[in-house]
């Protein structure tokens, strides 16, 4: 996990949105198995009510995250 992913996800992990808010980009797209959002706002209300475990792969634009994924394998 990339930073500033690690960072973000500690701030998700430990319920601080306020300081997660700023590591997430306006325009972020988040994808977590079958759920697809995009939008900071959107995806910091589906956080506060889900939650999420970390991600497989993010991207990184100007020290914000552009792309949060999580990839779901099934065994």
């Amino acid at each position: 996990m990339r930073e500033p992913a690690m960072a973000a996800y500690g701030f998700l992990d430990a319920g601080e949105y306020g300081e997660l808010r700023p590591l997430l980009h306006p325009y972020l797209h988040f994808e977590d198995g079958a759920v697809s959002l995009r939008g900071r706002t959107k995806v910091l209300d589906h956080l506060r009510a889900h939650g999420a475990r970390p991600p497989t792969d993010v991207e990184v634009r100007d020290g914000q995250i552009y792309r949060w994924t999580r990839r779901v394998t099934e065994n």
